[in-house]
């Protein structure tokens, strides 16, 4: 396991899709296995180091996690790192760089795995995933082309 990047061109400018990407709340109307997410601790908006809380879902498993923005470029890039309570978890990425064209972007979304062996051994139980990297280009695609229409439809 290790890390998977995708990328998709859109039909948007940079401010149409940070509106999109650039709140991580807004990951549960993209993700397929992110279900909601809330911020914690008196935060009410995107910043770095803000932290929040991801509900997820996977068949019958439910599980949240912890997270925090690392690195915060309106309209560039956000990165946040995923935690259970002392166990990293997993480092996502989402960047916009603009195409030479002008009239759109390329949006890549990156994820790292921060698992350490036990939560690699114990994984597929708790999670029901086996080959994880397989699973997350999946629900990466899946993700990026639901961002994808959105920007272009103008929701």
């Amino acid at each position: 396991m290790g890390e998977v990047e995708m990328s998709v061109s859109i039909k948007a400018s940079p401010a149409e899709i940070w509106q999109l990407i650039g709140d991580p709340t807004r990951m549960g109307e993209w993700s397929p296995e992110c279900q909601k997410v809330q911020w914690m601790g008196g935060t009410t908006q995107p910043a770095l180091n803000a932290r929040f809380k991801g509900h997820n879902r996977y068949g019958w498993r439910r599980w949240s996690t912890h997270g925090t923005i690392v690195r915060y470029e309106p309209e560039r890039e956000i990165f946040w790192d995923v935690d259970l309570p002392l166990l990293p978890i997993a480092h996502w990425e989402y960047r916009i760089v603009p195409d030479p064209d002008g009239e759109s972007c390329t949006v890549i979304e990156t994820f790292r795995d921060r698992r350490n062996r036990v939560l690699d051994v114990l994984g597929p139980f708790v999670r029901g995933v086996k080959d994880v990297d397989a699973h997350n280009r999946a629900g990466m695609e899946e993700t990026l082309a639901r961002i994808k229409e959105a920007a272009e439809s103008g929701r």
